[in-house]
């Protein structure tokens, strides 16, 4: 694949064909899209500094040529670049009243945006058009220039993410060690302290952890702790993790233990179960309401009672 063609697509001057074959080539391999994000990332910049002081053509080239000559190409199969007059039409402006702190800035971290959400649940749309729910708790950032770099960092807490699709620019969510990488669906990631849960509603998502990548379908979870190396998926058992959107808490045959976790998440309450009924199942729907209402359901679901010590619940079984 030649830099002439890419540079032709992002010009919008390709034929319908050289889309197809572009297109083609970027789903072959991850470092061809990230040499076409490269480049993309150079076109845009130079957008933005059209307008600064005029500086000569063949001296611009010159820096140009001398900044790309320190990029490693991403892939064997890129041809060397001719001197064209795309590419100087490019170079020329990118350079202009700027020097080397351009080429710096472009390749170095960027810059994030962050998001949080403290005491209450966030709706949020990206710049991509991709929409975001934050549970209360959490923080995501995202990359300045995120239309043409889709990559963001769940640091704490529970998001929903319905994405966007966009072929040519993955969505990237990097988790401390895990990086999850999605087209366009929607999956909900719960990650708290060293453990993270990946609940897949639509579509298709790609997890990786250190060597290993698994993808997970509609309707498949997959849970990693702080201490694993594996990535083992399985089925979605319930739909607890979504009770921050819906207000709901769906509860179908599940264990009571788990619903009690998802409750004092929620609530911030403090609800434990005594020994001999922790094996209990649960089949019911509760609403986002009065925490005491949803224990006394549980109650006469189950047939339990319940006593306080301060902000302390206890759930047992009746006498």
């Amino acid at each position: 694949m030649t830099d002439e063609l890419l540079i032709k697509v992002l010009l919008k001057e390709s034929t319908i064909e050289e889309n197809e074959k572009v297109e083609n080539w970027l789903n072959a391999a991850e470092a061809n899209k990230k040499h076409f994000l490269q480049l993309e990332t150079i076109w845009n910049v130079s957008n933005t500094l059209k307008n600064e002081n005029k500086r000569d053509e063949e001296q611009a080239w010159a820096s140009f040529k001398t900044r790309r000559a320190d990029l490693k190409p991403a892939v064997n199969n890129i041809k060397p670049l001719n001197l064209g007059k795309i590419w100087l039409r490019i170079a020329a402006v990118l350079f202009i009243a700027v020097g080397g702190w351009v080429a710096y800035s472009l390749y170095s971290r960027g810059n994030y945006t962050e998001l949080a959400a403290t005491n209450q649940v966030r709706t949020e749309t990206l710049p991509d058009g991709s929409a975001l729910t934050l549970n209360k708790n959490s923080k995501i950032s995202y990359a300045a220039n995120f239309k043409n770099n889709r990559k963001l960092k769940l640091e704490q807490g529970d998001v929903f993410f319905d994405v966007a699709k966009d072929k040519i620019h993955p969505f990237v969510i990097d988790i401390e060690k895990i990086s999850v990488e999605v087209v366009g669906t929607s999956f909900n990631i719960k990650h708290i302290k060293k453990d993270t849960e990946i609940n897949v509603e639509t579509g298709i998502v790609k997890v990786r952890l250190a060597n290993n990548e698994i993808k997970l379908y509609k309707g498949e979870k997959i849970y990693i702790d702080g201490n694993t190396s594996k990535l083992v998926k399985e089925q979605s058992t319930d739909q607890l993790y979504n009770y921050y959107r819906s207000n709901m808490f769906q509860a179908n045959n599940i264990a009571l233990s788990k619903l009690v976790i998802t409750l004092n998440e929620a609530y911030g309450s403090n609800i434990t179960l005594d020994e001999k009924i922790k094996g209990l199942t649960i089949n019911t729907t509760l609403k986002m309401g009065s925490i005491n209402q949803n224990l006394e359901i549980i109650c006469q679901t189950l047939n339990l009672q319940l006593s306080r010590n301060g902000n302390s619940i206890l759930l047992s079984a009746k006498k």
